[in-house]
């Protein structure tokens, strides 16, 4: 969904994804770049330097970045401080997104990862965080952690279970 979105509005504009360096990063990366998105591969524990260099360049050179605060292992909207350190070394604000689909099935992994069944109605919420003001990467995580339980409708109960 959001690549469609951002072809329609932000046209003209590379989109660079981070994927991981497992196998299913490399999966998920051969997807992407089949949908018009510019792949950097790398995590917090391999090639995480390399990968953050990447990133800041690629927003400084004007392209859109895209990437899980949450990394691959989560816990679900724990932002870690990589995508704080990208975002304030490529002098970037970070737009948190949130999708609602009206039906979905959930995939058992950690964030629930949800799959849209056919014909289903989908609502994109964005909302734009400023990484400049603010002097300490803490206060943007901590602003964009509570960003993104307020825009998506997963949430964790007291047994540990996910769902709307």
């Amino acid at each position: 969904m959001l690549t469609q979105l951002i072809g329609r509005y932000r046209a003209g504009r590379a989109l660079c994804a981070l994927t991981s360096t497992s196998k299913d990063g490399a999966l998920m990366g051969a997807l992407l770049g089949l949908l018009g998105l510019r792949v950097i591969r790398g995590s917090s524990s391999n090639n995480g330097r390399d990968a953050a260099q990447k990133l800041i360049a690629a927003l400084r050179a004007g392209h859109d970045v895209g990437l899980t605060p949450d990394g691959p292992k989560g816990p679900i909207y724990e932002v870690k401080p990589g995508t704080v350190i990208v975002a304030k070394n490529g002098r970037s604000a970070i737009v948190a997104v949130g999708v609602v689909y009206e039906t979905a099935w959930r995939l058992g992994t950690w964030d629930r990862f949800p799959l849209p069944r056919p014909f289903s109605r989908v609502r994109i919420y964005g909302r734009l965080l400023d990484t400049v003001e603010k002097d300490r990467a803490s206060a943007v995580a901590e602003e964009l952690e509570q960003t993104l339980r307020e825009i998506n409708p997963v949430e964790t109960g007291r047994d540990g279970e996910v769902g709307f």
